[in-house]
Formats: structure tokens, C-alpha cells, sequence
């Protein structure tokens, strides 16, 4: 195989695994209701200004 090859073929993969790696965030994103993200951001909040 020529070199050229190798770098076209690692290069598919990396934009394959950083492709799964952003689907996999954004289903972890997507799992959470619109109160529970409220909820967390209010906690956050009072976490820093607590500080």
C-alpha cells in the first residue's frame, strides 16, 4: 500500500469514531427533560454564587 493510502484510511476512521463520539453526546443531551436541565442550571448557579 502507498503511504498515501495509510494517511486516507486512518483519517476515515478518525472521522468515523469522532462522528460516534458526537452522536453518543448528543443522545446523552437529549435524555434529559426540560425540567431536569432547568433544575441542574439552577443548582449550578446557586452552587457559584454561594462560593
Amino acid at each position: 500500500m502507498r503511504w498515501w493510502k495509510v494517511v486516507g484510511l486512518a483519517g476515515l476512521a478518525g472521522v468515523a469514531a469522532t462522528g460516534a463520539v458526537i452522536a453518543r453526546a448528543e443522545r446523552r443531551r437529549r435524555a434529559y427533560t426540560p425540567d431536569e436541565i432547568r433544575q441542574k442550571l439552577h443548582d449550578r448557579v446557586s452552587e457559584a454564587t454561594s462560593d
